[in-house]
């Protein structure tokens, strides 16, 4: 087989480690920032002499993350609207290539925490306007600026971008958990939270079958102490 080397922000959950060292990649540590990652990358690439696959600015990931826009697409079409989590923006950009080009009257929004809101920042600027500084959020695998390919993609194919604050990402995650039981990481989410928002009911009433990417279940079932912080249960 061929040797892969995955650079992983010594943050992420221990689960996801150990899957991928499980199906035989190598982890590389690096510091939760896009500056290390993108540094340590490029330290792997010249020592492996390997090949970089960015996992949101390459163009053939974002063309086959567009394949969950066919999928939705096929599966649900009376569909109106699709809301996915923002991180690099890979996946919210294939997603919005694939529905405007099939059905360009299906909304599309992204998703993001207020705490890593770069994309957000960037589209009512009209700007690509990167988060240098960005705050925690438990929405670990979306921190991280949108980039130079999926930009311009989210400026003119993303209708909008809806922010969740910490308590709404961590409020929809456990109703998923309780209702539908589903072992959602955070970061799925915030697909929920942003529809649960008030920004999101004043969308026109015409938006009634809505598709939520849930985007990922990597949870370290030890490290749930923010659960106990949370007030009362699900609604």
């Amino acid at each position: 087989g061929i040797p892969a080397y995955v650079v992983v922000p010594r943050t992420a959950p221990r689960c996801k480690q150990a899957a991928i060292r499980a199906y035989g990649a190598t982890v590389v540590p690096c510091e939760p920032s896009d500056k290390s990652r993108a540094e340590t990358a490029s330290q792997v690439v010249q020592e492996t002499g390997g090949i970089m696959v960015h996992p949101n600015q390459e163009l053939s990931v974002i063309a086959g993350q567009g394949t969950i826009a066919l999928e939705v697409l096929e599966q649900v079409p009376e569909v109106n609207a699709v809301v996915a989590p923002v991180g690099g923006g890979g996946m919210i950009s294939g997603i919005a290539i694939a529905i405007k080009a099939l059905r360009p009257d299906v909304k599309v929004f992204a998703a993001e925490p207020c705490n890593v809101d770069d994309c957000y920042q960037s589209k009512i600027r009209g700007e690509l306007t990167p988060n240098l500084h960005p705050r925690d959020t438990i929405a670990d695998a979306v921190k991280t600026n949108i980039g130079p390919n999926t930009w311009p993609i989210i400026r003119d194919l993303v209708d909008d971008v809806l922010t969740v604050s910490e308590e709404e990402i961590k409020r929809a995650t456990q109703l998923v958990w309780e209702r539908m039981k589903l072992l959602i990481e955070p970061t799925a989410g915030v697909g929920l939270a942003a529809v649960l928002s008030e920004k999101f009911q004043a969308v026109p009433g015409d938006v009634k079958n809505v598709c939520i990417v849930l985007c990922g279940g990597n949870v370290d079932l030890g490290s749930l102490t923010w659960l106990t912080d949370l007030s009362g249960k699900a609604q």
